[in-house]
């Protein structure tokens, strides 16, 4: 069956478009602490934090990845519409712009040509973060992609769930893992999930764009792998 790896790249809302409750809502724990600096100090831990969540955040960027063909699509928030095609060797990625409304409808209409779908860390960050920000902007999501269980979901394969076996090993991030088995990190070209926010705010799409692209073809890897030497083991008595 067709599967498809996708990954998101969020960023958070600037803490201005949040009314009065929100914000005191938002950075109640930073009035816990006693000193004024110390207080300041937790206010800007929060603003950063701000990108995990999808009520304080929108998706910037979802790049998917064909795992058989190799071929990619990678939608991504800019301030005007286009499409460009880029190669690569054999493979083809798509690179498609818009609002964060536009690259949300795209996703849903790609995901639905699959029948299974592959994620780092998706259940617990990429998939309910799609879902609620989809509901949000009023686009209703095509597939439920928190359908079953984290320890049965028959079209999901969770990497991060598979790679420490449902939390029973320590987890570690998509840049270690890659290291560890011998697949050349999307992190090693001076980019990370940290620096979404301020790309974002620089304008810098098509790198975030670029960098999305990357991770899913790091994370196909790594499917790969885990689906050739670890997926399917039966005990032979």
């Amino acid at each position: 069956m067709a599967a498809v790896v996708f990954d998101i790249e969020t960023s958070g809302i600037p803490p201005e478009l949040f009314d009065k409750a929100q914000i005191d809502y938002l950075m109640k724990n930073a009035e816990k602490e006693e000193s004024e600096e110390k207080r300041q100090q937790v206010r800007d831990e929060l603003i950063k934090q701000l990108n995990l969540w999808p009520l304080t955040a929108q998706v910037v960027a979802i790049a998917l990845l064909n795992v058989d063909s190799g071929n990619g699509i990678s939608l991504y928030c800019a301030d005007e519409e286009s499409e460009m095609e880029k190669k690569e060797g054999d493979k083809t990625y798509l690179f498609i712009s818009g609002d964060e409304k536009r690259v949300l409808e795209k996703f849903w209409e790609y995901i639905v040509k699959f029948d299974d779908f592959v994620t780092f860390n998706g259940r617990s960050f990429d998939c309910p973060f799609v879902m609620l920000r989809s509901a949000i902007l009023g686009i209703r999501p095509s597939r439920d992609l928190m359908a079953g269980t984290r320890y049965q979901s028959p079209h999901h394969v969770d990497l991060l769930e598979e790679l420490t076996y449902h939390g029973t090993t320590r987890k570690f991030n998509l840049d270690f893992y890659c290291k560890s088995f011998g697949i050349e990190s999307p992190k090693s070209h001076g980019i990370t999930g940290y620096d979404i926010n301020d790309y974002f705010r620089a304008k810098r799409y098509t790198e975030i764009a670029d960098y999305c692209m990357g991770d899913v073809v790091a994370t196909a890897q790594l499917y790969r792998k885990w689906k050739e030497l670890l997926s399917g083991i039966k005990w032979q008595g």
